[in-house]
Parts: structure tokens; sequence; C-alpha cells
């Protein structure tokens, strides 16, 4: 097995600067929802519709977004934003090519099971320093900690109260898609890890590998067996 060892797979990309205040909330809501117009835009995020339209007048110089044309029942068409295809860069994909690339290698050469296993040996090391973060007293608490530091990761994550005691982490995007196109394994082994660093139940609802334009992943406390 020396050689599921030879081939670590990749570390997340670092944050993207480009991901911050209106501008971040933007390029989220035209990544989830598909093309929006300057009115719907400026009434989600509360700020004008001027103000929007200098944001985006920004992003467009970037080559980050670009207008189309919405025709309505009446009247002209409308202009609405949508992402570039240039935007894709804002949205990392972990080296998806060389991952995949390495998993075709160990499956080619040892078969399907050490597939998972490489995937399980590099959660174990994603575990060590999710744990080290993660480390909130509630349930609350530490999904949205684990939220966080999946956004910063890459994952344009963030969680809610989906509830009475039940929370959900919604992930925008996935750096791991190709992984995942081709390997399932790696679905699996990533709500594994969620399982561990919460210390709760998770189940995955939502799948972007799926057909989803979004992960999610229900999360609700465990079921404590009296001693």
């Amino acid at each position: 097995m020396d050689i599921i060892m030879s081939i670590p797979l990749p570390d997340p990309p670092a944050d993207n600067p480009v991901f911050g205040s209106t501008k971040r909330e933007i390029l989220l809501i035209l990544k989830r929802e598909g093309p929006s117009d300057l009115q719907t835009l400026a009434e989600r995020l509360r700020i004008s519709k001027m103000a929007v339209h200098k944001h985006a007048q920004k992003l467009g110089e970037r080559g980050l977004i670009e207008r189309i044309p919405v025709r309505g029942t009446t009247g002209r068409p409308r202009l609405a934003l949508r992402l570039a295809p240039t935007a894709t860069s804002l949205f990392p994909r972990a080296y998806a090519g060389v991952t995949c690339a390495a998993l075709a290698y160990i499956e080619e050469k040892l078969g399907r099971k050490a597939v998972e296993e490489a995937l399980r040996r590099r959660q174990a090391e994603t575990l060590t320093g999710y744990k080290d973060q993660v480390k909130a007293e509630t349930l609350g608490e530490r999904v949205h900690q684990l939220a966080g530091l999946r956004d910063r990761e890459g994952y344009m994550a963030e969680d809610h109260q989906a509830g009475p005691a039940k929370f959900e982490i919604l992930e925008h995007n996935c750096p791991i898609l190709a992984v995942a196109e081709n390997y399932w394994e790696a679905c699996t082994v990533e709500n594994e890890l969620f399982r561990k660093v919460l210390d709760a139940n998770v189940e995955t609802t939502h799948r972007v590998v799926a057909g989803s334009n979004v992960c999610r992943f229900l999360v609700t406390p465990k079921r404590r067996t009296p001693d």
C-alpha cells in the first residue's frame, strides 16, 4: 500500500480575496440562483439599486460577471447579471484533475477498495485539523464553526437553524466535484468526516454531483443512551 502514501490528495486552495463584503454576496447569489437583475439583487442585499450597479460594474471590469437580456411579458428586454465563464476560477476545484489522475492510478494498480482507503487516510488528516478549530460546547456553535471553516476553504458554505435541535450546512461550491463524479466514495467519506467533527448525526439531503445546485447537510444531535 505504499503507493497510497506516495500520492497524497491535495489541500483545498486558499481563500480568494475577491470574496469579501457585498461583492462576495453578489457572486454567491448569482452562483446559487442564476441570473438576477439589479432590482432583485438590491432587495436581497438591502442596499440601493445604484449601489448594486457600482459593485456590478467593478465585478464586470474584472471579467467576473456579464449582462444578458431577459425578456419580460411586456416592453423591451431587461438586463440581468450572470457569472462570466472566467468566474469559475473564483470557485476552487481542489486540483481535481491531478487528484482524479492519482485516484485512477491507485484504482488501476490496487483496485477500487484502495481508492476508498486513500480517501479515508486523507479524511484522518483533515479530521485532526478540523477538530483543532471546531471545539464549541453546543452543537449549533460547532455547526457554525465548521461552516465557517469550509467557507474559507472555498466551499462557499453557510449554516442555518433548520428546526428545533436541527441545523443545516449549505455548500454552494464543490471543489471536489470532478472527484465525486468519478468516485462516489468521496461523498461518503465527507459525510463521515462531518459526523466525527460535529459529534452528531449528519444526513446529506442534496448533492451537487446529483444535479442539485447545493450540497446540503442536515445535522441533528446524537441520541444518547442511558448508562
